[in-house]
C-alpha cells in the first residue's frame, strides 16, 4: 500500500542533535533579553527597521550580529523592546500605570522606524501631561546644592509621593517598675515629602518645628504629626487624592533589665502614598487657593 505524502518515513536524526525551530520562528537577543516571535510579526511593518532586516530579500538579515547561541542580537533596551513587540503584534501598545520610561520608549520607536508608535506615545503623553503641568527638576550648577529651577506654578499643587513613617515603643515583661519609663514613650508619625505637598494634606496638624521656614518646593523628612492615629493620617491622604503604593514594617526587641522577660519592643513602619496627575486634572478644586 502506498503511503500518503504526510505519512512517508523521514530519515532518522542523529542522536543528541538539536532540532532547529521552524523557520517561521525567530529567536532574538535584545540587550540580553531573549524573545521568540514569528517572522510575520517582525515584518508586519515593511518600512520599519525590523521589516527591512527580516524581509525575504536575500541577505537582508546579514547586517545583524549573532550571539554565542546563534540568536540575532540587537543592541537596544531589552526591557522596552517588549512594548515594541506588542505594537508589532497588535498595532497598539498598553503601558502600565505610572510608566516612567515613556520618553525612552519613544526613542526606541524612532530607532526601529515606527513613526506611528512614536506619534502615539507623543499623543498619549500630551493628554496625560498638558503643557501647563510640565515642570523641570534640573540640578543647580553647583554640585551638592538643593536649589532647583521651577516654572511659575508652585509644585505644592502637583502630583508626588508622601511617606508616612510610624515609630512606636512598648515594654513587656514581669518587672513593671523597670519598664514603666519606657512604656510611657508615645508613638510618633513622621512625614517625608515635598514641603508644599505635606502642608496641603495635613495643614495645621503638621509640626514643622524641626524644619522651619523652608520653601514649598524643597523636600523634608523631619516633619511629624501632632496626632498619633495612623488611620486619621490615612483619611487625610485619601481625601486629598493619594493612594498607597508600598509599605514595610519591622519589629525589634532590646533588653531593659537583668530578666529575660524584660524587653522593649520597637515597631517601625513606612507607608508610601502617591497622587497622580489624573486626579489633579479631574478635581479642579485642588488648584484653588
Amino acid at each position: 500500500m502506498a503511503l500518503s505524502e504526510n505519512c512517508k518515513t523521514q530519515p532518522a536524526k542523529e542522536q543528541g542533535s538539536v532540532q532547529n525551530p521552524p523557520s517561521d520562528v525567530i529567536e532574538l537577543n535584545v540587550g540580553g533579553q531573549v524573545y521568540y516571535t514569528r517572522h510575520a510579526t517582525l515584518t508586519s511593518f515593511p518600512n520599519s527597521l525590523l521589516g527591512k532586516l527580516f524581509s525575504n530579500k536575500k541577505g537582508s538579515s546579514n547586517d545583524l550580529s549573532r550571539d554565542l547561541r546563534g540568536r540575532y542580537f540587537i543592541d537596544r533596551d531589552g526591557f522596552l523592546f517588549r512594548y515594541v513587540l506588542d505594537y508589532l503584534r497588535d498595532k497598539q501598545v498598553v503601558l502600565p500605570d505610572h510608566f516612567p520610561e515613556r520618553g525612552r520608549l519613544k526613542r526606541e520607536a524612532e530607532y526601529f522606524q515606527l513613526p506611528e508608535l512614536a506619534k502615539l506615545l507623543s499623543s498619549e503623553e500630551s493628554k496625560l501631561f498638558p503643557d501647563d503641568l510640565y515642570y523641570s527638576d534640573f540640578d543647580d550648577v553647583s554640585q551638592g546644592s538643593d536649589q532647583r529651577f521651577y516654572p511659575s506654578y508652585s509644585l505644592d499643587r502637583r502630583y508626588g509621593y508622601i511617606t508616612v513613617a510610624f515609630k512606636g515603643v512598648c515594654a513587656a515583661g514581669g518587672r513593671e517598675s523597670q519598664s514603666d519609663a519606657k512604656a510611657k514613650k508615645l508613638p510618633r508619625i513622621f512625614i517625608s515629602s515635598r514641603i508644599g505637598l505635606a502642608k496641603e494634606v495635613f495643614g495645621d496638624a503638621l509640626n514643622e518645628n524641626r524644619d522651619t521656614d523652608r520653601p514649598p518646593d524643597r523636600y523634608t523628612c523631619r516633619f511629624y504629626l501632632k496626632f498619633r492615629h495612623l488611620e486619621r493620617a490615612f483619611d487625610m491622604l485619601s481625601e486629598s487624592g493619594f493612594h498607597i503604593v508600598a509599605c514595610n514594617s519591622s519589629l525589634t526587641a532590646s533588653s531593659i533589665g537583668h530578666y529575660a522577660d524584660d524587653r522593649v519592643w520597637s515597631n517601625y513602619a513606612q507607608y508610601i502614598f502617591y497622587r497622580d496627575t489624573l486626579f489633579i486634572i479631574l478635581n479642579g478644586s485642588l488648584w484653588k487657593s
